[in-house]
């Protein structure tokens, strides 16, 4: 959310998921969305310069912090919550945007610092700090969740507060976030890919300088779209901040968005797809284990590669692979057949629980929802857990920012902003990925370490991607400084408690290898 990015090609998008890309915008309240535009042929009339003033949104508050404690292993771990904002700035120096964040401190010295993105484009922090690594916990995105479950946070047994200081980062136009520009501008300096690298990067060094952070160890987290970003910014401030991250989580990663093109012809964008569709029914069949997997891996990377790219060459071969492949999946023989062994995302979310009129999540397959338009020709509904996800964690962090630690604002707080992702310029330098500046990043800092962590069932960051990512990555030293672990669960496999926990035991490993 989150990390809500999705890596299918638009054509492989279910209709709804597509239109997270651009075709449906949510109201956007800003001093610019009412149309005052520059009147033609020069600067604007005194009136309409008035009226820009009378609409100009108020300050945002001053910073506010809060006192708070969980019990963690047995033990009492105190800390204090910070809501607070740093300015962006254009070229100029000019005041363009406010950053807002959620920080979590332990008192003590030389405590590590991980900053904390999430995606969408359009995704503000909540998931990574309701959802996974933040001292609170809520439950949500799982089967049976609903929007109007109670908004109860608990303890976080899967924090990482007790071995890092945390700070959550809403990019502009999520959260509270907000630019202070037009449309237009807020356009350029803030929704597409190298900008937004630049100006997160810049927060990152603002809140270090602002806190006295400089000499901390510091860890980056990114979720999804977060994902994409965190190799990038990792290389930006590495090589043109002078601020160098001792590690990186990549969660769900977005690396490669050219990796499912050519789908006529290379095999890839279904070898990526085939181990999350096959890891979902083992699961259902209650045969989901790590030997599973690496047999599911195996064929996936042989004998269903090599099938794929021999086609109708090899007919006894095409015909193997067909029946292997229903017998992986699970599905209906016909529907393989019929498809050729190549399991068409948004088909395949409408095929595998059609019987009980239900839809799979492109985050995970086994969290469903009531298809309300099951005879359409395409999917017409939101995803499942899109459709379950936003309110209850709106709800929780508006009331926790505002109520419990006390930073009073009076503006809408955009879990999601549809009307991010509609703007955001997908450039050329966007299908480029982030693997580039990942192995540039790893290469300049032998002591780096990055993880990549995935959820099996995960098909809109499908796991496979990583894997063959990294396996063709030149080892730089340590073979395992950069390294890939999945888990049981989907996209944001940490709503699952034993995937969160062991998500943490591995964090903790890498955090102590420095």
């Amino acid at each position: 959310m989150y990390r809500i990015c999705m890596t299918l090609s638009l054509k492989r998008l279910p209709l709804a998921l597509a239109c997270a890309f651009g075709c449906l915008a949510f109201p956007f309240a800003t001093a610019w969305s009412q149309g005052d535009k520059p009147a033609a042929g020069g600067d604007k009339p005194a009136a309409d310069k008035a009226a820009v003033d009378k609409t100009a949104l108020p300050p945002l508050p001053a910073d506010a912090h809060v006192s708070q404690q969980i019990q963690l292993d047995g033990k009492t771990l105190k800390y204090t919550v910070t809501v607070g904002s740093l300015p962006v700035r254009d070229k100029d120096g000019k005041e363009a945007g406010a950053v807002v964040y959620t920080a979590y401190a332990v008192e003590g010295e030389n405590r590590p610092v991980t900053f904390a993105f999430n995606g969408g484009p359009g995704a503000s922090s909540v998931y990574l700090n309701f959802g996974a690594i933040g001292p609170r916990h809520m439950n949500a995105g799982n089967e049976g969740d609903s929007p109007s479950d109670p908004t109860t946070l608990t303890d976080n047994t899967g924090t990482w507060l007790d071995f890092t200081d945390l700070v959550f980062i809403d990019p502009i136009g999520t959260g509270f976030s907000r630019a202070a520009v037009p449309e237009d501008q807020a356009k350029k300096l803030f929704y597409s890919t190298t900008p937004d690298i630049q100006y997160l990067s810049r927060v990152i060094y603002d809140w270090l300088v602002k806190n006295g952070r400089l000499g901390s160890r510091k860890y980056l987290v990114g979720e999804s779209y977060g994902g994409f970003r965190g190799p990038r910014i990792t290389h930006y401030l590495q090589s043109q901040l002078g601020v160098a991250l001792n590690g990186v989580v990549l969660v769900s990663p977005y690396l490669n968005p050219a990796q499912d093109e050519n789908e006529d012809l290379s095999p890839l964008p279904w070898m990526m797809t085939l181990p999350s569709i096959t890891a979902a029914h083992l699961e259902r069949e209650k045969k989901l284990t790590p030997d599973a997997m690496a047999d599911v891996i195996g064929y996936t990377r042989g004998d269903y590669a090599a099938a794929l790219l021999k086609g109708h060459s090899d007919p006894d071969g095409e015909k193997k692979m067909i029946q292997r492949v229903t017998e992986m999946t699970g599905l209906d023989p016909a529907f393989v057949k019929y498809s050729g062994g190549r399991i068409e995302t948004g088909a395949y979310l409408r095929e595998v629980h059609r019987e009980e009129g239900k839809l799979g999540s492109v985050y995970d397959s086994n969290v469903t929802s009531f298809d309300p338009f099951p005879f359409a020709p395409e999917q017409r509904a939101n995803d499942p857990i899109l459709a379950s996800i936003i309110a209850p964690l709106t709800t929780a962090m508006v009331d926790f920012i505002t109520r419990t630690v006390g930073w009073k604002i009076d503006a809408r707080y955009n879990a999601l902003s549809y009307e991010v992702n509609r703007l955001w310029d997908r450039d050329d330098d966007l299908r480029k990925g982030s693997v580039p500046a990942l192995r540039q990043a790893v290469a300049a800092d032998p002591k780096m370490r990055v993880l990549i962590v995935h959820g099996w069932n995960d098909l809109s960051c499908p796991f496979m991607g990583s894997v063959l990512t990294v396996d063709q990555m030149p080892v730089m030293g340590d073979a395992t400084r950069v390294a890939v672990h999945e888990f049981p669960g989907g996209h944001m496999f940490y709503t699952r408690d034993s995937s969160r926990a062991d998500l943490r035991k591995d964090v903790m490993d890498m955090y102590a290898k420095h």
